[in-house]
Protein backbone atom coordinates (compact mmCIF):
# COMPACT_ATOMS: atom_id res chain seq x y z
CA UNK A 1 0.00 0.00 0.00
CA UNK A 2 1.00 3.39 -0.29
CA UNK A 3 1.38 6.25 1.73
CA UNK A 4 -1.25 8.32 -0.28
CA UNK A 5 -3.86 5.43 -0.07
CA UNK A 6 -2.97 5.18 3.90
CA UNK A 7 -3.02 8.93 3.92
CA UNK A 8 -6.82 8.72 2.54
CA UNK A 9 -8.16 6.74 5.43
CA UNK A 10 -7.01 9.77 7.67
CA UNK A 11 -8.28 12.50 9.08
CA UNK A 12 -6.49 16.00 9.39
CA UNK A 13 -3.62 15.80 7.28
CA UNK A 14 -0.90 17.55 7.07
CA UNK A 15 1.79 17.82 5.25
CA UNK A 16 5.59 18.41 7.40
CA UNK A 17 8.09 17.54 4.81
CA UNK A 18 9.23 15.26 2.65
CA UNK A 19 7.33 11.61 2.95
CA UNK A 20 6.31 13.02 6.14
CA UNK A 21 2.91 13.72 7.47
CA UNK A 22 1.04 14.57 10.74
CA UNK A 23 -2.61 13.17 10.96
CA UNK A 24 -5.59 12.29 13.48
CA UNK A 25 -5.16 9.00 15.47
CA UNK A 26 -7.96 7.43 14.39
CA UNK A 27 -7.49 5.11 17.50
CA UNK A 28 -8.63 7.57 20.19
CA UNK A 29 -10.29 10.94 20.00
CA UNK A 30 -7.81 12.99 18.86
CA UNK A 31 -8.36 17.41 18.40
CA UNK A 32 -5.08 17.58 17.07
CA UNK A 33 -3.05 15.57 15.27
CA UNK A 34 -0.57 12.74 17.48
CA UNK A 35 0.05 10.47 14.32
CA UNK A 36 3.01 10.56 12.38
CA UNK A 37 3.10 9.28 9.05
CA UNK A 38 6.36 8.31 7.13
CA UNK A 39 7.28 6.61 3.94
CA UNK A 40 10.65 5.73 3.42
CA UNK A 41 12.45 5.33 0.19
CA UNK A 42 12.13 2.08 -0.34
CA UNK A 43 8.17 2.17 0.39
CA UNK A 44 7.65 0.79 3.32
CA UNK A 45 5.45 3.11 5.58
CA UNK A 46 5.99 4.30 9.39
CA UNK A 47 3.40 5.15 11.95
CA UNK A 48 3.97 6.14 15.43
CA UNK A 49 0.66 7.41 17.69
CA UNK A 50 1.85 10.17 20.19
CA UNK A 51 -0.56 10.22 22.06
CA UNK A 52 0.38 6.45 22.82
CA UNK A 53 -2.14 3.88 20.31
CA UNK A 54 -0.05 1.24 19.26
CA UNK A 55 0.31 0.85 15.49
CA UNK A 56 -1.80 -2.43 15.26
CA UNK A 57 -4.61 -0.57 17.51
CA UNK A 58 -4.51 2.23 14.69
CA UNK A 59 -4.45 0.39 11.76
CA UNK A 60 -7.16 -2.45 12.72
CA UNK A 61 -9.42 1.22 13.50
CA UNK A 62 -8.91 1.80 9.81
CA UNK A 63 -9.12 -2.21 8.83
CA UNK A 64 -5.53 -2.43 7.82
CA UNK A 65 -2.62 -4.70 8.86
CA UNK A 66 1.09 -4.53 9.47
CA UNK A 67 1.23 -6.03 6.19
CA UNK A 68 -0.60 -2.57 3.94
CA UNK A 69 2.98 -0.84 5.69
CA UNK A 70 5.23 -2.49 3.00
CA UNK A 71 4.89 -2.58 -0.81
CA UNK A 72 3.85 -5.12 -2.77
CA UNK A 73 6.25 -7.86 -3.81
CA UNK A 74 6.49 -8.87 -7.33
CA UNK A 75 5.45 -12.40 -8.28
CA UNK A 76 8.70 -13.96 -9.26
CA UNK A 77 7.62 -17.00 -11.91
CA UNK A 78 9.82 -20.21 -11.50
CA UNK A 79 13.30 -20.11 -10.86
CA UNK A 80 15.88 -17.59 -12.71
CA UNK A 81 18.09 -19.80 -15.00
CA UNK A 82 21.33 -20.95 -13.40
CA UNK A 83 24.57 -19.31 -15.34
CA UNK A 84 26.82 -20.53 -12.84
CA UNK A 85 29.73 -19.41 -15.19
CA UNK A 86 30.25 -16.28 -18.09
CA UNK A 87 30.40 -17.88 -21.65
CA UNK A 88 33.80 -15.78 -22.11
CA UNK A 89 35.05 -17.78 -19.02
CA UNK A 90 33.96 -20.92 -20.59
CA UNK A 91 35.45 -20.10 -23.82
CA UNK A 92 38.86 -19.67 -22.61
CA UNK A 93 39.16 -22.84 -21.13
CA UNK A 94 38.17 -24.63 -24.01
CA UNK A 95 40.57 -22.51 -25.61
CA UNK A 96 43.25 -23.73 -23.46
CA UNK A 97 42.61 -27.78 -23.86
CA UNK A 98 41.99 -27.20 -27.48
CA UNK A 99 45.79 -25.73 -27.69
CA UNK A 100 46.95 -28.01 -25.56
CA UNK A 101 45.59 -30.61 -27.65
CA UNK A 102 46.88 -29.11 -31.14
CA UNK A 103 50.27 -28.84 -29.80
CA UNK A 104 50.55 -32.83 -28.99
CA UNK A 105 48.89 -33.41 -32.25
CA UNK A 106 51.35 -31.58 -34.12
CA UNK A 107 54.47 -32.87 -32.34
CA UNK A 108 52.92 -36.50 -33.22
CA UNK A 109 52.36 -35.64 -36.90
CA UNK A 110 55.94 -34.73 -37.42
CA UNK A 111 56.68 -38.06 -35.51
CA UNK A 112 58.31 -36.13 -32.49
CA UNK A 113 58.50 -38.14 -29.08
CA UNK A 114 56.26 -37.36 -26.87
CA UNK A 115 56.32 -37.58 -22.91
CA UNK A 116 54.13 -39.73 -20.69
CA UNK A 117 53.35 -36.38 -19.01
CA UNK A 118 51.99 -34.39 -22.46
CA UNK A 119 50.13 -37.82 -23.52
CA UNK A 120 48.16 -38.26 -19.57
CA UNK A 121 47.57 -34.28 -20.23
CA UNK A 122 45.77 -35.25 -23.38
CA UNK A 123 43.56 -37.29 -21.37
CA UNK A 124 43.00 -34.69 -18.95
CA UNK A 125 42.41 -32.00 -21.65
CA UNK A 126 39.64 -34.51 -23.11
CA UNK A 127 37.68 -35.36 -19.85
CA UNK A 128 37.86 -31.17 -18.96
CA UNK A 129 35.61 -30.57 -22.49
CA UNK A 130 34.24 -33.83 -21.78
CA UNK A 131 32.75 -31.91 -18.61
CA UNK A 132 32.49 -28.73 -19.84
CA UNK A 133 29.73 -30.01 -22.34
CA UNK A 134 28.38 -32.20 -19.54
CA UNK A 135 27.59 -28.79 -17.31
CA UNK A 136 26.01 -27.07 -21.07
CA UNK A 137 23.93 -29.89 -22.23
CA UNK A 138 23.35 -31.82 -18.92
CA UNK A 139 23.82 -35.42 -20.90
Amino acid sequence: MSADALLSRLDGVKRTGAGRWLAKCPGHEDKSPSLSVRELDDGRILLHDFAGCDVEHVLGTIGLTFNSLFPERPIEYGKPERRPFLPSDVFEVVRGEVGVIAIVAADLHKSRAVSEADYQRVFVAAQRLNDIAMAAYGK
